[in-house]
């Protein structure tokens, strides 16, 4: 039965209840995201739901009496969409549904679907236009969620750094103090790609606090005597074998030497395996990765996107899309038609801008009104993913460009992206 409000509670069956949480759960909640997830799983939620900037409300339970059988969190992001002719990217409020766990003996009862049903309920009322999460292969699937964003190649050190690169720089744990360059770094390195997604405000703090990775700074003494920070990066912890993350730099030297420092740090756990960095293209660290380690696996590594509604996010990537159509030259359409097949959207040109999308019924074949068609799961990867339209249709039946591939390939062109996540996928 649903509730009126995302946070009223919820009965479920077999007396089941699904509700906030409150901090009476706390531990319960804990104890059950490290018996099915990770040692560290328990500190985050805490640091998330303990900070007034998210708070118990993003939390819920499913409870059988006062016992907590399964949980989950939705997180608050906000990604970024850029393209030449804007002065910034178009604002994307999103979220992300993280911590997700279930006691053994009450799996398969439906507990997930209703927890993720109660986080996208939530995710709306927030005002979130979409949802991007990391999950468990396929799982996420049921839920509306379509494979769309890549994740950054993890790729192999093969050629280290040695300890002079770590001559003139001193490398530490980032504080507090040091979040505002941090952050400095991270919006420079992002501007590489076309959609961002920064660390939550809150969430800077408490990547800073937890166990499960750590925040590093390089700094470097400038001309006038003052220690500058001029690199960053994350890594795992060496027991889990070293991944050195979000590395961002001012220069090459400060890139390597926190790539030596993060080599040091996984050579420091006998027989473990070798250090693996993010690649970052277009950037400083980019280059680097580039020059010192080898290529990454081959399989498929990417993050989930859910669009609940493409008729309100296409209408906030108005600005977007009018200025790929500016910058196509193509000379203005009377209007953009789109179908997912039961249904479409379209777009009226006026003055070469585009109009309020309209929403309308069953567009089984879009092409005879000069449309395109893309199924329902791949508007994810048509908006956000790395091969646009033209290259979804080389892979998917389902997806095409229609009679007017130009226009449809100047509008949904491949993107490139840099998420940051509380967890490194």
């Amino acid at each position: 039965m649903p509730a009126d409000q995302p946070t009223d509670p919820r009965p479920l069956p077999d007396g089941l209840v699904l509700r906030t949480a409150t901090p009476a759960d706390l531990d319960q909640i804990g104890e059950l995201l490290t018996a099915r997830g990770d040692a560290h799983d328990a500190e985050d939620h805490r640091l998330v739901v303990e900070d007034p900037a998210a708070g118990w409300e993003t939390c819920a339970v499913v409870v059988d009496g006062d016992r907590v059988v399964s949980t989950a969190t939705l997180l608050d992001e906000e990604l970024g969409l850029s393209t030449d002719g804007l002065p910034g990217p178009v604002r994307l409020p999103a979220g992300q549904v993280e911590l997700v766990a279930t006691d053994p003996g009450f799996e398969g009862r439906g507990l997930v679907r209703e927890l993720m049903g109660w986080a996208h309920d939530l995710s709306a009322a927030r005002g979130h236009l979409l949802q991007v999460m990391i999950g468990i292969p396929y799982f996420y699937r049921l839920f509306g969620y379509s494979y769309a964003v890549d994740i950054p190649a993890h790729r192999p050190l093969v050629e280290p750094p040695g300890e002079e690169a770590l001559a003139g720089h001193a490398v530490r744990p980032a504080t507090t103090a040091d979040l505002p360059d941090v952050r400095r770094l991270q919006e420079h390195a992002q501007q590489a790609a076309d959609l961002r997604m920064p660390h939550s405000p809150p969430r800077w703090q408490w990547l800073l606090d937890r166990h499960g990775s750590t925040t590093w700074v390089v700094e470097r003494t400038g001309p006038g005597g003052t220690a500058e920070v001029v690199a960053t990066g994350r890594t795992t912890p060496p027991e889990d074998d070293v991944v050195l993350a979000e590395l961002a730099a001012t220069d090459r030297p400060a890139a390597l030497a926190m790539v030596a420092r993060a080599h040091r740090l996984a050579t420091s756990v006998v027989d473990a395996s070798p250090l693996v960095v993010w690649d970052r293209r277009g950037t400083v660290a980019g280059e680097v990765v580039d020059e010192l380690c080898g290529p990454a696996a081959r399989q498929a590594e990417q993050y989930y996107v859910r669009v609940p509604d493409e008729v309100v996010l296409l209408d906030r990537l108005r600005p977007v899309l009018d200025a790929r159509l500016a910058a196509a030259d193509l000379g203005p359409p009377d209007e953009v038609v789109l179908s997912t097949f039961r249904r479409h959207v379209r777009m009226p040109v006026v003055d070469g801008r585009l109009g309020a999308p309209r929403p309308g019924g069953t567009l089984q074949s879009p092409g005879a009104s000069g449309g395109a068609g893309v199924a329902p799961d791949q508007l994810g990867p048509l908006l956000f993913g790395p091969h646009g339209i033209v290259g979804l249709s080389q892979r998917h039946p389902d997806v095409y460009p229609g009679p007017h591939e130009a226009l449809m390939a100047a509008l949904f062109p491949p993107v490139t992206a840099d998420l940051l996540t509380y967890y490194l996928p």
